[in-house]
């Protein structure tokens, strides 16, 4: 049977492929509403053969919804999902509002679908904390995890279409000699690189990268893992990548790990030491699965209990579209 489905958050580029997973992946749609804000009503999309006319998002508007998918930032998830919820809709939330929220479920379908219980609010985890967890969770169910060390290399699509914009509107300037101002972004993103202008907390940390602490702690079940992440904006369009550091609790050899990610979910490895090839934000691009390569062992902890690997997933669908997409499937069909 067919879902009353609702896009909170259309006109966003993850709204957009919330839209576009949805057809692709044949979700069944009985009738889907897309909501935006007002100045963004009455403008058309088109999904599978009809073309649908983009309503103001409002308490209202959720009548009859079963499954709402917000794809919006988090002061906007909290005015209106709340409402949606109490018109009798699960809300699966893609901003941060509720995830470390103890009575929300934080899920990643490959991890932890069991969690996904088909009421209520259900959070999207952050980007970087997916596109991480999705190649580290089956070594972590294999060799219990100690501790993880994390660098991000994010792209601009993490910031959403205006940030997309502004870094083309850049390398067009460059391109032509001319002096360029940012205005989304803090800092030039173009030729540079800069910490993510995440606030700053009193443990020097910044959001981001205690949303990966905190995440991965909630959705792996495990409160002693130890995560520590550098969390930096790179001056790419689209595709997170990550170089992670593992820990394990026993020794863990390279052909071990590669055993198991060449099976896991989610994953595809892209690991070519003769022609030093590696995953890559344009491989990444477009794809629903996290590539993982440069596995190797940590030569600086002699038991061979340390494993370095480097992956790229896309920011945009994985790290939020696809994955939100993904939970509502869970919740027309749920695990046993």
């Amino acid at each position: 049977m067919g879902k009353n489905v609702a896009i909170v958050g259309i006109t966003g580029v993850v709204g957009e492929e919330m839209l576009n997973c949805l057809e692709r992946r044949n979700f069944p749609v009985d009738e889907l509403r897309v909501m935006a804000s007002a100045r963004s009503v009455g403008k058309k999309v088109k999904f599978r053969d009809r073309e649908l006319s983009v309503i103001e998002a409002a308490a209202e508007a959720f009548a009859g919804i079963d499954i709402a998918l917000f794809a919006v930032e988090a002061d906007q998830a909290r005015q209106f999902a709340p409402a949606a919820v109490k018109a009798g809709a699960v809300v699966i939330d893609n901003s941060s509002a509720y995830r470390m929220s103890p009575d929300c479920p934080l899920v990643v379908p490959e991890i932890n679908p069991q969690d996904a219980t088909p009421r209520g609010i259900i959070a999207n985890p952050n980007c970087s904390t997916i596109i991480m967890n999705v190649p580290v969770y089956p070594l972590h169910r294999v060799n219990p995890i100690k501790r993880l060390v994390v660098s991000t290399y994010q792209a601009a699509s993490g910031a959403g279409r205006p940030a997309m914009e502004e870094l083309a509107a850049n390398a067009r300037a460059w391109a032509a000699g001319e002096n360029f101002t940012p205005r989304v972004l803090p800092y030039q993103l173009f030729m540079n690189v800069f910490s993510h202008n995440a606030d700053i907390g009193d443990n020097g940390y910044n959001g981001e990268e205690m949303k990966m602490t905190q995440e991965t702690q909630k959705i792996f079940h495990a409160p002693d893992i130890r995560v520590t992440a550098t969390c930096v904006r790179v001056p790419t369009l689209r595709a997170h990548c990550e170089a992670v550091n593992i820990e394990f609790s026993r020794p863990m050899s390279e052909r071990e790990v590669y055993e198991i990610l060449a099976t896991a979910p989610g994953v595809t490895v892209l690991d070519d030491r003769a022609q030093n090839r590696s995953p890559q934000p344009l491989d990444a691009t477009g794809q629903g699965n996290v590539l993982v390569g440069r596995i190797r062992q940590d030569i600086s902890l002699p038991d061979k209990t340390g494993i370095a690997l480097f992956v790229a997933g896309d920011q945009i669908l994985k790290g939020a579209a696809l994955n939100a997409v993904q939970i509502a499937e869970l919740i027309i069909r749920p695990v046993r």
